[in-house]
């Protein structure tokens, strides 16, 4: 590549994995017959209209993402669902690639491109990170804001800060600056103070119809402990009632990770600790059901406030039963 073009427009290819837009190829000093020639010699290849790979065979990823951005012109940012691949909060790639770019700027339709517009893009973006994207935090909350419902959105505020990508502090920062946002409110409320320690959208549902509605006691979350000389993390430890709650996202427990659970369950119970496990269907579809399950097993060792939800609850029925077959002996 040396030998074709200037050294400083080969420096900046590299920053971008290999991808110069026409416009910065005739900025740097090749004229465009130079770029027809590279062109027309196989050389360098077209990736979207006006963008070249200065290489051969299969863009990579990352060539393939730079490639959009500079089609999509200045200020343009790597967002939502792309942005998120990048910064670690999604699993897997997107299928199409999202592109935040100024609300007053109006482009070409891009394939395999989703333009969003935003007032604040400038402001949204990373100062540093490359290719160019929105801000963890930006990132969280756009991709609340198209969320098929609250507890989703709350999904994702508590994905990043359970994988310790930002923060409470610097998400409530961001929602302030919002003047619209979908979800405010349940947005906020995990995001005060007294939702410190939720990390996972399941431990949100958890807090959400579990615990709050019952007047159960709060759970300490993601509380350190050990097993075979390793610090391993309760999801929910009630102190002074010798109970564990773990809650499994996981549809079934594949292979050995069946048998780490086990192993952990058992050794909690070897220092007198209770583990009861819940997944997604339980937390779904009987939480109420849940609830006196927890219940119950805090009265082991004493008397625990909890209350109903509803009139069907079950939450200290069985508790009301009990007293009354005491009080007929």
């Amino acid at each position: 590549m040396a030998s074709d073009i200037p050294e400083y427009l080969d420096r900046l290819a590299q920053i971008q994995r290999g991808v110069l837009s026409a416009r910065q190829a005739i900025s740097f000093g090749l004229s465009r017959d130079m770029v027809g020639t590279l062109l027309r010699s196989g050389r360098w290849h077209a990736l979207q209209h006006g963008v070249y790979a200065t290489f051969t065979g299969e863009p990579s990823r990352d060539a393939v993402l730079w490639a959009a951005v500079l089609r999509a012109g200045s200020c343009a940012l790597l967002s939502y669902n792309t942005a998120a691949e990048l910064q670690r909060l999604a699993d897997r790639p997107s299928a199409a690639i999202h592109i935040t770019i100024p609300g007053q700027r109006r482009i070409a339709t891009i394939p395999g491109v989703i333009i969003h517009h935003a007032l604040r893009a400038e402001q949204a973006a990373h100062s540093t990170d490359m290719p160019p994207r929105t801000r963890i935090e930006e990132t969280v909350l756009d991709l609340a804001a198209v969320a098929a419902n609250a507890e989703d959105a709350c999904g994702w505020v508590t994905r990043g800060i359970g994988r310790r990508l930002t923060t409470q502090q610097a998400l409530r920062r961001a929602l302030g600056q919002r003047a619209r946002m979908r979800f405010r409110a349940e947005i906020a409320e995990v995001l005060a103070d007294e939702w410190a320690g939720v990390h996972s959208a399941l431990e949100y549902r958890y807090v959400k119809y579990v615990e709050v509605p019952h007047g159960l006691p709060r759970g300490r979350r993601q509380a350190p402990g050990s097993r075979d000389g390793r610090r391993v993390y309760r999801d929910v430890l009630y102190d002074g009632y010798d109970l564990i709650v773990e809650l499994d996202g996981r549809a079934a427990h594949p292979g050995d990770t069946r048998w780490n659970d086990i192993r952990r369950d058992n050794a909690a119970l070897a220092i007198g600790l209770m583990t009861l496990r819940y997944g997604w269907y339980d937390l779904r579809s009987r939480p109420c059901g849940v609830a006196e399950e927890v219940h119950q097993a805090l009265l082991k060792n004493g008397p625990v406030p909890a209350k109903p939800c509803s009139p069907a609850c079950p939450v200290t029925r069985t508790l009301d039963v009990r007293r009354s077959r005491e009080r007929l002996r």
